[in-house]
């Protein structure tokens, strides 16, 4: 990987952005953290000519424009992938499968009255999780964002319970929690819940609806939380630098970027991709397909032993493959021998924040791209994890395009029993986890019970 063409590719599979700061200098903006030992040398190597493309780059006609702030007297619309998300509440009646839930428990001193600031103050930096969404007099959906509102973080004491009875009332409020649905039409889009269980315990709940947020934007408010909360214990201001543009700036720059040609263009690349697509996976089933999806699912475990997956990282580099392009090929083979079938189709979120300007914004930038193998000829595992690579890359450069619009565009037949273009999902995690720390206070997961929600039939989550 040592050209600067194969450079700028695996920055931009790991959804790594370069930029030129105010003094010309080399910036680096998006999973930073995913930065090797490896990419760094290249990039010192590479830095001049690196500047130079980036100038020419901007300096194009053909450069993706800048997401600018609009004025405040513009109506507002959604972001595609919003007015799909929105529609299909309207017909669900409230779909609680996309609410975002996450549960903390807290342990120590705990400062209220830090807490509620902390919050207050991420809902008035973030216009997404003031918007609420109307449909105007056309019938369209609008964006409202709502001004002085009055949050406020509930709080429930199950202190004076016995054991028994205060774990069996944490179940049943954080499964609740879980799945209460959000009116889009007058809820923020954001809910939080402290439970008491005693003087120096709790547990935090949060939940946000992906409407206004993705995996992405949690880890965003999991930092703003942590460094709100540490300043106001300490009676210190709001540390964080004011945003320079909001999520309804940028449905409005999609709105006006993603058409004409640019729209055609990528279009016309997942139009060949995906022709003659076939319309359901043959992974044997347990039971019939129901006419409708209930999206009831459950969760199973199992870990890879660090052998195989430094066996597996080692390959990929020799073939200038990401970790995740030797996952995909491995999942693609055992799609292929489970359902007899040598055409698989997968899908995958992408975090699709490629503008610097949008990497602090809490919003709904993720978009799902469809990967598409071809096992007809028997190939062996290298010459899979090359058609991999570069069907990635592709994939990866038409990102822009809204899932829903390649739906809108190849029409493919459509039934409530199941998702379309795609059945099965794979996700490899490598976002940093976010650390929340938090003066006076040691922290802990809470365990999921239950069963949980299943947006497709199988999700392989790495």
């Amino acid at each position: 990987m040592g050209s600067l063409k194969e450079l700028l590719k695996e920055l931009k599979s790991q959804e790594i952005y370069l930029s030129l700061d105010v003094s010309g200098e080399l910036s680096v903006k998006g999973r930073k953290e995913l930065l090797s030992t490896e990419l760094i040398t290249l990039l010192k190597k590479h830095k001049a000519s690196l500047v130079d493309l980036i100038q020419a780059k901007t300096t194009s006609a053909s450069a993706v424009p800048e997401i600018k702030k609009i004025n405040g007297e513009q109506v507002l619309e959604l972001s595609f992938s919003q007015r799909s998300l929105w529609l299909q509440d309207q017909i669900d009646g409230g779909s609680t499968h996309y609410n975002i839930p996450s549960a903390i428990k807290l342990s120590g001193i705990l400062d209220n009255d830090a807490l509620q600031r902390a919050f207050a103050t991420i809902l008035l930096r973030h216009e997404s999780l003031r918007t609420c969404f109307v449909a105007g007099d056309d019938g369209e959906p609008v964006q409202q964002v709502r001004e002085g509102v009055d949050f406020q973080v509930s709080l429930t004491d199950l202190s004076e319970l016995s054991q028994d009875r205060r774990n069996e009332r944490i179940a049943e409020i954080v499964s609740t929690e879980a799945i209460m649905p959000f009116d889009s039409g007058r809820d923020v889009m954001l809910r939080v819940q402290l439970l008491k269980l005693a003087p120096q315990e709790h547990i935090l709940l949060a939940t946000m609806h992906h409407i206004a947020s993705d995996g992405w934007s949690m880890g965003i408010l999991v930092n703003e939380f942590s460094r709100l909360y540490t300043a106001y214990v300490q009676g210190l201001d709001n540390p964080l630098p004011p945003l320079a543009i909001q999520y309804g700036d940028y449905a409005h720059w999609q709105r006006n970027y993603l058409q004409g040609a640019v729209l055609n263009e990528q279009l016309a690349y997942w139009e060949k991709q995906l022709a003659d697509l076939p319309v359901l996976h043959s992974l044997p089933l347990d039971n019939p397909r129901p006419a409708v999806q209930s999206f009831a699912g459950n969760l199973h475990v199992s870990r890879i032993e660090q052998a195989t997956h430094q066996r597996l990282m080692a390959i990929c580099q020799e073939r200038g493959a990401t970790l995740f392009m030797g996952l995909h090929a491995v999942f693609s083979v055992l799609l292929a021998r489970y359902s007899n079938e040598q055409d698989i189709v997968v899908g995958t979120p992408v975090a699709n924040r490629e503008q610097v300007e949008v990497a602090g914004l809490i919003g709904f930038f993720v978009n799902t791209l469809v990967l598409r193998s071809n096992l007809s000829d028997n190939p062996s595992f290298h010459a899979l994890l090359e058609q991999s690579k570069n069907m990635l890359l592709d994939a990866y450069a038409h990102q822009q395009v809204p899932f829903e619009q390649i739906v809108e565009r190849l029409r493919p037949g459509r039934s409530p029993g199941h998702t379309p273009l795609f059945q099965v999902m794979i996700a490899l995690q490598n976002n940093a986890q976010s650390r929340l720390s938090l003066p006076g206070l040691s922290l802990s997961g809470v365990e999921e019970e239950g069963e949980g929600t299943a947006k497709f039939d199988l999700t392989l989550n790495i």
